[in-house]
Formats: structure tokens, sequence, C-alpha cells
């Protein structure tokens, strides 16, 4: 009984969240919002998309987004141009890929390593169910009160998201992303032509990218209405 008891005890002082956790955390943070405020200059300047390896304002788009382009070689309707701020924000989108690349190395290694996925974010018996996806959801919409083993652990919903974005969503992006580069084409034509050109890997880019907006909006909101301070708090201290 008192091993249980310190075993509890334990647990619950224990930190939430690790350093590399948390380092990592807010530097794919700081960077993320870099790369959706540069993604959308680097958007404005040709708002068309296309599927296969070329593109360009003489062929017809897969879509296109109705707004305003940054050059006024682009057709889009309107009769002005946005302010073009194509230079600096594909430097700085650039940049900031990069160094989330280099932070979910460090994540995934140190999350190997430690166990953080297999302990933390790994799916347990019973989780991958229905039902207990639907009691999780149901009380989220209820706006019930955390679990008392929310303090200390994700719930399965987190565990998918986080499991969806760090093993799915990522990757996917950093897929995409590379292989807009002329010289990752040349290198290995392979990954770009499995995606149907690079073309076809700008329009996936864009969608995926889109799913991790949505994914951190519904992440804020759930921060929100577990209680924003306190998990904000979580996230810097560990506690």
């Amino acid at each position: 009984m008192g091993a249980s008891r310190a075993a509890e005890s334990d647990a619950a002082h224990a930190p939430r969240h690790g350093v590399v956790v948390r380092v990592t955390h807010w530097i794919t943070v700081v960077c993320f919002l870099a790369l959706v405020v540069t993604g959308a200059e680097i958007v404005i300047s040709h708002p068309r998309f296309y599927w296969g390896e070329t593109g360009n304002v003489n062929m017809k788009p897969l879509f296109t987004i109705p707004i305003a382009s940054s050059r006024d070689t682009v057709p889009t309707g309107y009769g002005y141009v946005m302010p073009d701020q194509n230079g600096w924000s594909r430097y700085l989108h650039f940049e900031a890929a990069w160094v989330v690349v280099l932070t979910g190395l460090v994540y995934g290694i140190a999350g190997l390593w430690s166990g953080h996925f297999r302990k933390d974010l790994w799916l347990g018996r019973g989780e991958g169910s229905w039902r207990a996806f639907a009691a999780v959801m149901g009380r989220y919409l209820r706006r019930g009160p955390p679990g008392e083993a929310d303090a200390h652990s994700y719930n399965v919903m987190q565990k998918a998201a986080y499991l969806g974005v760090i093993f799915v969503l990522f990757p996917l992006v950093i897929w995409t992303g590379l292989a807009l580069s002329p010289s990752f084409n040349s290198a290995f034509p392979f990954w770009v032509n499995v995606l149907g050109g690079r073309q076809s890997a700008r329009t996936l880019h864009f969608f995926v990218s889109w799913a991790l907006v949505l994914f951190l909006v519904v992440h804020v909101g759930m921060v929100v209405m577990a209680g924003f301070w306190s998990r904000t708090k979580a996230m810097i201290t560990g506690r």
C-alpha cells in the first residue's frame, strides 16, 4: 500500500513535459508561425495551383485562390497587384523550414531514446476503439472538466492527433517542400515523380500545410478549454 501511494505521489509530481519536449515545442511554434506567414506571401506571388511537373500562366490551373497576386503577370481578374514580398519571404521560409527539420530530428531521436513515444503517445490497450474516442469527444462537447489522469498524461484524442502530426503530416510537409527544390529534383527524381511532379508537390504542400494550420487551431482551442494558463505554464516549466 505504501509503495503504491509513493508511486502515485511520484507520478503526480513528475514533470508533465520533459526539457527536450518543451524546448523543441517552442522552437517549432516560432518557426511554424514564420512558415505560415512567409508561405502565405509566397502563395500571393502565384495563387494558382497545378498538377504535374510544370505550371505557368499559359496553362489551365487545377484551382485558383481568388485573391490578387503580387505579380502583374499572373492573371487573377483583379485590377491591382499586392505588394511583392516574395524575396524575403522565400529566404525566411527556407531558413525556418531547416530549423524545424533539425528541431524535429532532435525531438525524434530524443523521443525514441527516452521512450517518450512509447510511454506517452502510443495508444494503450483499448484506447484505439471508437468508444474511447467518443468518450473523450463527448466530454469536450459537454465542456466537462479534464479528468484527473489528464493532468499527467495525454488522452486518446491527443495521442492520435500528435502521432498523426509527428509521423504523417510533418514528414509529408518536409517531403513535399523538398520536392520543390530543383537540386532535390535533380538528385532524387524518384521522390519527386512519385508525388506527380514539382507542381503536384506544391499543391500537396499547400494542402498539408493547411492541415497543420487546422491542427494548430484545434490544439489551441483544446488548450483553452482545458485551462490556457495552466497548460501553457506546464509547457514552460514542465509542471
